[in-house]
């Protein structure tokens, strides 16, 4: 059964107070899987899309409070949904008036094959039907359950890129249409539960090989994560926009230094963590991560 470190690590915003302004209203809560965790393709965490939203958000004045203390690597749609139904996490969804979800790929790519060194993909398509379908329902079930602990927030499904981008062109097409399965399930669980779909694919397709340049690896890199919350951004408000220049400097950590982090964090007296995390913290933010070990 996996178990959870949580580490204060300086790499992102997470769970903080930001000082009032007048329209500084939005508490803003990410749920989901590495995506919205901030992985990095060479298995590290950084700043990932939401770190990048809620930036862009209190450069503007219109974020009182950011937490993705309910984003894990690895997450399926199930787990993702289960990650909602303790009784802290539920205190923190109450509070949020907007969400933004990555839910589903996991479902999916668990069961396909890739070998990247051959440039090849395989997967059995009743596996993927029936993971699919497990995605749905968990999503499904998900956006109720939020509607009923926030009916006050407003919704993002966030979908997905190609994530194999590197393999030969007559091996994309099988899984490039699960994926596509799968970003029309997010668009039409989100329309029957009046949420918003985020489709990531028009931004992203345009330097895809260079925005997910590990051939062994599915995550983005900084500028994909830019890509990815800007696509965020086209559907909450045009007017915002996170620039190249707007960008924090890439600070990844592993997931073994976040753990000795974790280890530190819990040895240390309350005020001593205090004083480390306003020490570590970018532009007086701490972010809190939650990796997974055996």
């Amino acid at each position: 059964m996996k178990k959870w470190i949580m580490a204060i690590v300086s790499t992102a915003l997470i769970t903080v107070s930001l000082p009032a302004y007048a329209n500084a209203q939005q508490v803003y809560v990410a749920l989901g899987d590495s995506i919205a965790a901030g992985q990095t393709p060479y298995r590290q965490i950084d700043q990932g899309y939401t770190d990048l939203i809620a930036g862009e958000l209190a450069r503007n004045g219109q974020l009182a409070l950011f937490s993705k203390d309910l984003a894990f690597p690895g997450f399926t749609a199930e787990q993702v949904l289960e990650s909602i139904q303790s009784d802290e996490a539920q205190d923190l969804v109450k509070q949020a008036t907007l969400i933004t979800i990555s839910a589903g790929a996991n479902d999916l790519l668990r069961i396909v094959n890739a070998n990247p060194d051959q440039g090849t993909l395989a997967y059995q398509q009743l596996q993927a039907d029936f993971s699919l379908n497990q995605a749905r329902k968990s999503i499904d079930t998900l956006l109720q359950e939020l509607q009923q602990l926030a009916p006050q927030a407003e919704i993002y499904l966030v979908g997905y890129y190609f994530a194999y981008p590197h393999v030969a062109e007559f091996q994309k097409r099988g899984t490039e249409k699960e994926l596509n399965r799968l970003n029309q399930i997010l668009e039409q669980t989100a329309e029957k539960y009046g949420a918003n779909f985020v489709s990531v694919e028009d931004r992203m397709n345009t330097e895809l090989k260079a925005y997910v340049p590990n051939p062994a690896d599915v995550h983005p890199v900084q500028e994909g994560y830019r890509q990815i919350a800007n696509s965020f951004f086209d559907e909450y408000n045009s007017n915002l926009r996170v620039e190249p220049f707007e960008m924090p400097q890439p600070n990844p950590l592993t997931f073994e230094e976040i753990q000795a982090a974790g280890e530190q964090q819990t040895d240390e007296q309350p005020d001593q963590r205090e004083d480390q995390a306003s020490t570590l913290s970018t532009n007086g933010l701490a972010l809190a991560h939650f990796i997974p070990y055996s």
